[in-house]
């Protein structure tokens, strides 16, 4: 009998990296996917290359969907600042539907190779307070997962994990020291020039940080 399959969506920043390695140690046979949908930080793909070949990922791929034709974040619409100072409230990097489309994909991807598990890099402790971060909404997810698909109809179970959930940043970064991950390969900056440099200052390079001195582990950055 052979491996477990799973789908594991990776961004190409820290934490889908912990995952796709969390999901490696469990003997996942892994699918990687990636999804290049107008992100101004495009940098984290090519992380992403880096990180599947380096965990082994059976197969990695990355998929398109133009979320810059919705609008509504700075992830995706340059006339918009990213903040650079922490604000009350959901930041302007939230982007509308990912992670609903992102589970999606991975989903029917999951039917196609007949994995019955999906891995996803979700925090809901040490977050920006996107709403699909968030338990109710990976729990939700499976549910719909379970009328919306062939494997679920039929019988099957479809099970969305997500591992650092519940993790603060500087466990979630232990975890994957732990688990050999190459940090310096990972790209998390929401702004970072086209060879993976950081800006060191919006949202998600402040969560970085924190939690790399908060697990006492050397930060690996590269800023730019």
């Amino acid at each position: 009998m052979g491996l477990r399959r799973a789908i594991v969506l990776l961004s190409g920043g820290l934490d889908s990296a912990t995952v796709l390695a969390i999901a490696r140690s469990q003997n996942y046979e892994c699918y990687a996917l990636s999804v290049d949908y107008g992100q101004r930080h495009r940098a984290e793909l090519q992380a992403a290359r880096r990180i599947a070949a380096a965990l082994n990922a059976h197969e990695h791929r990355t998929m398109r969907v133009d979320l810059a034709g919705i609008g509504g974040s700075a992830l995706t619409d340059a006339t918009m600042a990213i903040a650079e100072a922490p604000a009350p409230g959901i930041p302007t990097t939230y982007v509308p539907a990912r992670n609903t489309l992102f589970l999606s994909l991975a989903l029917g991807w999951a039917e196609v190779v007949g994995a019955s598990d999906i891995f996803v890099g979700v925090n809901a402790v040490d977050y920006s307070g996107y709403p699909d971060c968030r338990p109710v909404f990976i729990k939700a997810f499976e549910q719909l997962a379970q009328v919306a698909t062939k494997a679920g109809v039929e019988g099957g179970r479809l099970q969305i994990h997500a591992p650092l959930i519940q993790m603060s940043k500087a466990d979630i970064i232990r975890a994957g020291a732990e688990l050999g991950v190459d940090f310096g390969a990972t790209v998390s900056c929401y702004q970072a020039t086209a060879d993976g440099r950081a800006c060191g200052r919006c949202d998600s390079c402040r969560l970085r940080a924190a939690g790399f001195a908060a697990a006492s582990i050397q930060d690996p950055t590269a800023y730019a």
